[in-house]
C-alpha cells in the first residue's frame, strides 16, 4: 500500500461552488474547500471561528411576518469619534442606539414614531430594504420612490428627530429653488386667465392635470396635482384645485413673466419693429404682453420699448415681433436681459420634480459638497445635485460653477437610478446600467462640464453597493451574482468584473450589505452580503496580493440586517426565544461571546434568571469557563445547571454550526492523478492555534488529559495534532467540526493517503 501526504496550506478562496469538485488541475483547488461555514478567511491562508453574537436589545413589540423583506433594518449613523449609533428602521418607526465610548455598551436612547409635524413616519416594512440614505454631519437624509425625501436629526447627544426635507426658497416666499421639468408633450401650452393674483384659471392645450378620484361639486379633491408647483417661465404657480384634465386653479405667487437671456432684440434701421428671440414663446399675433427691464436698441429709447406691447407676428416658435413707440436708426442686437410679462398660452413651462405624483428620490448621497438625488417614478434615469455647499438648494441660476447641476442618462433606454456612491467619480447605478459623472482633473463638477457616461450593461439590486479593496461591489440586478466597479487604467473606463463566480452557490437574492475594515479580533476586511434565505456571504479580498474568497455564516434562528460601525459589526436576528414565539433581536459580533444570542450570566448555586431574552422551553447551550456545560430548557425563566456544576456566573446563548470541508483529497502519482479511485485518509495533521474544541471526520481531539487537575481550567491547543482515521471512500475529505461552542483556528492541514 502506498501513501502521499498532501498539504493544504491555505483556504484564500474560501468556500467554492459543488461544480469545481472536478477540478484538481486549477490552483484554487488546492486553495479552497467544499464548505467553510461560520469561517473567517485569515490574511495568512488559515480559517478562524467567527466571534458569537451578543445579545443587546429585544424587539418585543414586532410581530413576525414573513412577507416583508426586512422588517428591521439597521443602519451606522456617525458624527465623531466617540460619537456613535446605529439607526433601526422599521415599520413608520426609527429606534437610535447609543454606542458608548467609554465602555462600548450599546443602549436604546430614543424611539420615534412621528416627524415634527405630528405626521406618521412615511416609511413601510413592504419596501424598507430599498430605502436609501446619505448624512451629513447632524443630519441623514432618507429616499424612496413613494416618499418625499425625509431627514433624521441629531438635536443634542441622545436626541433626534424626523424632519420633511424642505427645499430652501427665495425671502420674498415667491420662488422655491426645487428641481423641475417639462412633463408635457412639446406642443402643449399653459395659459392663465390673469398675471396676477390667486384663483386664477390655468389652462392646457391637451390633457395634462390628474384627475383621481370623483368630482365634487365641479373639481377632483382627490387629483395629486393639487399641491403641486409650476413654473411658467420664471414665476410660480400653486395649484389648489383641479377642474378637468385641462383645467384647473393656482394662486400666483409672483407676477407671470418670461425672464429673457441677454441681448435678444433685434431691429432694423427706419422700422419700429423689434424682433424677438425667445424659446418656445408659445405666443400669437395679437397677444399682449408687457416688457420691462429692457436696455435701449437701435437708437429706441428705454421708454419707447418697456410697457404694454401686442405682438405683430409670428415668424417662428422661437421668435415673434412686436413695435416700439419709434423708429430704430439701425440694425442692431442688443436689449439687455429685459422681462416678458404676459399670462397668454406658453410652452415655456414647467412642473416640479418631486412629488405624489411624479413620485421622490429613489437615490442619495454626498459628492463634492453637494447633496446629490437620483431617479423618481417620472423621471427614473434624472440626477439633480443641488448647490455647492448649499444642500436645500437646488436653483440651477445661470449655470454658474456653483449652481445646481439637473441631467439626464439619455442613452436611448430608461435606467431607474437606484444608487449613487462617491468614489473616485460619482458612480450612478441604475437597474439596468452602471454610469458615472467623471471627476475632471483639477476641476469641480459644474454644469457645464457635467456628462454622464454608460459604462456596463449589468444593472443593480437594491442591496446598496458599497466602496471595497479599491472597487465599488454591488449585487448585478436579479440577485445572484456580485461584481466589482473598477476603473482600469489599460481601459481608461470601468468594468464589472463578477468576484462570485467560484462561489455562484452562496449568493441567494441579498438585501443587504456592508463592509468592515478589521474586525475586533481579526485585522482582515470584509465583505457581509445578507441573503434572503437569512444567510450572510461573507468575502474577504486583498487585491495586491490576488487573495479573494468566499465563507458561509448562519445562525440557529436568521439573520435580518446587518451593519458595520467602525470595525464593530452588528446585526438583526431572528429566533425563536421560547413559548413559540419568534422575535428580533439587535446583536453584535462580540470575540468574548462563543455563542449566538449570547450573554454572561450571574446566578446562585447553578441557577440563572435568563428570562430577560429566552422564554419557557427554549433550549440553550452554556458555557463555564472553557468548559461546555451542554443544552438547558429554560423553565419558569431560569435555567438550572447545578446538577452538573455549582458556579456563579455563566455564558448562556445558542451554539452554532462550524464546518470546514476540504475538496476531495487528490494526488498525482506515477500513474497519474487518484481521482475516483478508492482511497483513504490514514492520518491527519491539523495545524492548530488557541483551540478548545475540533473534531475531524467525528473523531474528537482529547484536549484534557486525566492527569490534569480538573479543578482548573482547560487551556487552548496551539499546534500539530494528530488525527487517525479508517475507511475507504472515491472522494475522501477532512471534515473539521466541533462538538462545543469553544475557540478554533487552524492554520493548515496536511492529509496522509493510503491507496
Amino acid at each position: 500500500m502506498q501513501r502521499i501526504r498532501v498539504p493544504i496550506t491555505n483556504f484564500q478562496f474560501g468556500e467554492i461552488s459543488p461544480s469545481l469538485t472536478s477540478r484538481t488541475d486549477s490552483p484554487i483547488y488546492a486553495a479552497s474547500a467544499q464548505k467553510v461555514e461560520n469561517l473567517f478567511l485569515r490574511a495568512e491562508g488559515g480559517v478562524i471561528k467567527r466571534s458569537g453574537l451578543r445579545n443587546i436589545y429585544k424587539y418585543g413589540d414586532i410581530t413576525y411576518d414573513a412577507v416583508p423583506r426586512q422588517q428591521v433594518r439597521i443602519v451606522p449613523f456617525i458624527f465623531s469619534d466617540d460619537e456613535r449609533y446605529v439607526v433601526s428602521l422599521e415599520d413608520q418607526k426609527v429606534r437610535i442606539f447609543f454606542l458608548d465610548p467609554l465602555t462600548s455598551n450599546v443602549s436604546l436612547e430614543a424611539t420615534i414614531t412621528q416627524d415634527v409635524n405630528s405626521n406618521p413616519l412615511p416609511w413601510v416594512d413592504t419596501y424598507l430594504h430599498e430605502v436609501t440614505y446619505a448624512q451629513a454631519g447632524d443630519v441623514m437624509f432618507l429616499c424612496h420612490n413613494t416618499f418625499a425625501p425625509r431627514q433624521l436629526v441629531r438635536t443634542g447627544l441622545t436626541t433626534f428627530q424626523v424632519e420633511l426635507f424642505t427645499f430652501q426658497g427665495n425671502p420674498d416666499a415667491d420662488q422655491i429653488y426645487q428641481p423641475y421639468y417639462s412633463f408635457q408633450g412639446l406642443d402643449v401650452t399653459l395659459g392663465s386667465s390673469a398675471t396676477t393674483g390667486d384663483g386664477i384659471t390655468l389652462t392646457t392645450s391637451s390633457a395634462y392635470f390628474d384627475i383621481t378620484g370623483s368630482q365634487v361639486d365641479g373639481s377632483y379633491p382627490s387629483s395629486k396635482h393639487i399641491g403641486i408647483t409650476l413654473r411658467y417661465g420664471t414665476s410660480e404657480i400653486e395649484i389648489v384645485s383641479v377642474q378637468s384634465t385641462t383645467s384647473a386653479t393656482g394662486n400666483i405667487l409672483s407676477e407671470l413673466n418670461q425672464q429673457l437671456s441677454i441681448n435678444l432684440f433685434t431691429t432694423t434701421s427706419g422700422s419700429a419693429s423689434i424682433k424677438v428671440n425667445q424659446n418656445n414663446h408659445g405666443l400669437s399675433t395679437g397677444d399682449s404682453i408687457t416688457v420691462s427691464g429692457a436696455g435701449q436698441v437701435g437708437g429706441i429709447a428705454v421708454n419707447q420699448i418697456n410697457g404694454a406691447r401686442t405682438i405683430a407676428s409670428i415668424i417662428d416658435e422661437n421668435n415673434y415681433t412686436f413695435d416700439a413707440g419709434a423708429n430704430s436708426n439701425a440694425f442692431e442686437v442688443g436689449g439687455g436681459a429685459p422681462t416678458i410679462v404676459t399670462n397668454a398660452p406658453t410652452r415655456n413651462w414647467t412642473e416640479q420634480s418631486f412629488s405624489v405624483y411624479r413620485g421622490y428620490p429613489a437615490a442619495v448621497t454626498l459628492h463634492e459638497n453637494r447633496l446629490w438625488f437620483g431617479g423618481t417614478l417620472g423621471q427614473p434615469d434624472g440626477v439633480w445635485s443641488s448647490k455647492s455647499s448649499k444642500y436645500y438648494n437646488f436653483d440651477v441660476g445661470e449655470a454658474a460653477d456653483s449652481d445646481s447641476i439637473q441631467i439626464t442618462s439619455s442613452i436611448g433606454e430608461i435606467n431607474a437610478v437606484r444608487h449613487m456612491v462617491s468614489n473616485r467619480d460619482l458612480q450612478i447605478f441604475t437597474s439596468t446600467s452602471e454610469l458615472y459623472i467623471p471627476a475632471l482633473s483639477n476641476q469641480p463638477v459644474t454644469p457645464t462640464n457635467a456628462r454622464i457616461i454608460r459604462q456596463t450593461p449589468f444593472g443593480s439590486g437594491y442591496a446598496r453597493p458599497q466602496p471595497f479593496d479599491g472597487a465599488t461591489v454591488f449585487v448585478q440586478n436579479g440577485g445572484y451574482i456580485v461584481r466589482e466597479y473598477l476603473y482600469t487604467d489599460t481601459e481608461a473606463a470601468y468594468t464589472s468584473a463578477t468576484i462570485s463566480t467560484l462561489s455562484s452557490h452562496l449568493i441567494s437574492d441579498p438585501i443587504q450589505m456592508c463592509v468592515v475594515r478589521g474586525t475586533a479580533n481579526t485585522a482582515e476586511s470584509y465583505i457581509f452580503l445578507l441573503n434572503n434565505n437569512g444567510r450572510l456571504a461573507v468575502f474577504s479580498s486583498n487585491r495586491g496580493e490576488q487573495r479573494a474568497g468566499w465563507t458561509d455564516f448562519s445562525t440557529s434562528g436568521h439573520f435580518q440586517s446587518v451593519t458595520a460601525v467602525d470595525n464593530r459589526i452588528f446585526m438583526v436576528v431572528r429566533y425563536d426565544f421560547g413559548s413559540g414565539t419568534t422575535r428580533y433581536a439587535l446583536v453584535e459580533l462580540d470575540a468574548s461571546m462563543n455563542m449566538d444570542s449570547a450573554q454572561n450570566y450571574t446566578g446562585t448555586a447553578g441557577v440563572f434568571d435568563v428570562s430577560n431574552f429566552f422564554e419557557d422551553t427554549a433550549i440553550v447551550d452554556v458555557v463555564y469557563g472553557s468548559d461546555y456545560l451542554g443544552k438547558y430548557t429554560v423553565s419558569g425563566g431560569e435555567i438550572d445547571v447545578s446538577a452538573v456544576a455549582n458556579i456563579t456566573s455563566c455564558q448562556v446563548g445558542y451554539a452554532f454550526n462550524v464546518n470546514l470541508t476540504t475538496n476531495p483529497i487528490d494526488g498525482q502519482v506515477q500513474g497519474g492523478p487518484l481521482t475516483g479511485e478508492p482511497r483513504t485518509l490514514a492520518r491527519v495533521i491539523l495545524d492548530l492555534n488557541e483551540t478548545l474544541s475540533v473534531s475531524v471526520n467525528g473523531t474528537s481531539l482529547v484536549i484534557r488529559q486525566v492527569t490534569d487537575d480538573l479543578s482548573q481550567e482547560r487551556s487552548a491547543v496551539t499546534g500539530k495534532k494528530e488525527f487517525y482515521l479508517l475507511g475507504y471512500n472515491r472522494d475522501p475529505q477532512v471534515i473539521i467540526t466541533q462538538t462545543a461552542p469553544l475557540p478554533l483556528q487552524v492554520n493548515g492541514i496536511i492529509a496522509e493517503v493510503s491507496f
